[in-house]
């Protein structure tokens, strides 16, 4: 491996260690190691999660969506399970770890390339269970590999395309100390959460930039989220979901006005109007833009209220919680945003994919708001807040690598710099994935 990386170079004896060493790690398979040689050993240890050993071109077109499961994230199995994924990558890194892949040729990696890399990549991936051991080890990147690929990416929240691009390259590079590192910070923070999270409640991951909403156990919604950047961070905090505001008014946060719209409006004297943005005085009386003198040292001192449309910021809906940063979640217009590789981009309120899913969810108990009648409030565009019957608990959390319960391993970039490894930090908020050339 990479110097950079702290770690010295993967050598065929420490990736062949002996199988007396895999014998004893607690989640080998005895039956399956008594007679195999230590690579056999570790991609055949049952720890590593399910995958259907008829692995093949047909097989390789369901192994992303097999990643996702209606298991929680937060649940009373969260630390059992991923205290089961951190036995697995000890056993991972006592045996040597996994190989760096590092491609030689200018061809893209991805299916029907060949490249001395791939048997690499092959190891890499019959060691992290992603690959079984009867595709072989060659240089060929078949559909046994594609599938592969596919299913690591969906493990670790990226396009799953099948193309080793950078960040799948890097996310493949980070040593099996690090990953463990990883799962041990995150065993210490789902310890933290109570075994009651109440029967409905709501979940916001934010490195996974995930939403979810849990009935009874089981995921009844799952949702893609834009979360805050890492300059204006998503606060982590457990609340409660006390009301849905249908067509509502946006009143910038005095951070926006003071770091967004201000500079804008030097620029453009017409952007508040043409963005259906009012100036409202201490006494509830609009103000008229012109009459301020934007170029001067301190922001007005006044609320900048949106009115409800398309044109607004949170669009057709916002769902409030109690909390002391002004955030919440809502919907978007710029709806493009969630196609982004990794979506860290809002102020720190929380966008939701499909809100009205959501917020029909958080409504079901609430008498009147069947799903229709939400549709027609929000046709009307008029300012509607709706308080819940009984208030659903959210949880705002930062969980960056977890395992469920079908013990598939998960992780994610870790954007805010928490996890204490420069390494986690794949920086995939910069563009998208290109593929290495």
């Amino acid at each position: 491996m990479s110097k950079k990386n702290g770690i010295g170079p993967f050598s065929r004896r420490s990736f062949l260690r002996s199988a007396a060493t895999l014998g004893a790690a607690a989640l080998a398979a005895p039956a399956l190691a008594q007679n195999a040689t230590p690579l056999e050993a570790l991609i055949n240890d049952r720890s590593r999660g399910n995958w259907d050993d008829q692995f093949d071109a047909k097989a390789a077109a369901r192994t992303a969506a097999a990643v996702q499961s209606n298991a929680p994230i937060l649940g009373p199995d969260s630390v059992p399970n991923i205290q089961q994924a951190i036995a697995q990558y000890q056993n991972i890194a006592a045996n040597g770890g996994w190989p760096q892949i590092n491609p030689t040729s200018q061809q893209a990696l991805q299916l029907g390339a060949t490249d001395p890399a791939v048997q690499s990549l092959r190891q890499h991936l019959m060691i992290t269970g992603d690959l079984p051991r009867e595709a072989g080890i060659s240089s060929a990147f078949d559909s046994y590999v594609d599938g592969a690929v596919k299913r690591f990416q969906a493990r670790h929240g990226l396009p799953a395309d099948g193309v080793l691009g950078d960040f799948t390259l890097k996310a493949m590079n980070i040593p099996a100390n690090a990953r463990l590192q990883q799962l041990n910070t995150n065993l210490v923070r789902l310890q933290t959460f109570p075994s009651d999270l109440g029967r409905r409640h709501v979940m916001v991951n934010i490195p996974a930039t995930r939403v979810e909403a849990v009935e009874d156990g089981q995921v009844a919604l799952r949702h893609q989220a834009i979360v805050g950047r890492e300059s204006r961070p998503t606060h982590i905090i457990n609340s409660k979901i006390y009301e849905v505001i249908l067509n509502p008014y946006w009143t910038a946060p005095r951070s926006i006005v003071v770091k967004d719209i201000v500079p804008l409006m030097r620029k453009d004297p017409t952007y508040l109007t043409k963005n259906n943005i009012r100036l409202i005085d201490g006494k509830g009386q609009e103000v008229a833009p012109e009459t301020i003198d934007w170029n001067s040292d301190k922001a007005p001192d006044l609320m900048f209220r949106q009115d409800p449309g398309k044109t607004n910021a949170m669009a057709s809906t916002k769902i409030n919680f109690y909390n002391p940063n002004n955030e919440y979640m809502h919907d978007t217009p710029e709806q493009g945003l969630f196609n982004k590789l990794m979506r860290f981009d809002s102020s720190g309120c929380v966008r939701v994919q499909n809100v009205r899913d959501l917020a029909t969810w958080l409504l079901a108990e609430t008498p009147g708001w069947p799903r229709q009648h939400i549709e027609q409030v929000i046709s009307t565009r008029v300012n509607t807040p709706i308080k819940l019957a009984t208030e659903v608990p959210v949880y705002f959390v930062y969980i960056s690598a977890w395992s469920a319960r079908d013990g598939i391993v998960q992780f994610r970039d870790d954007i805010y710099n928490l996890d204490g490894n420069s390494q986690l930090a794949l920086n995939t908020t910069q563009g998208m994935e290109q593929p290495v050339q």
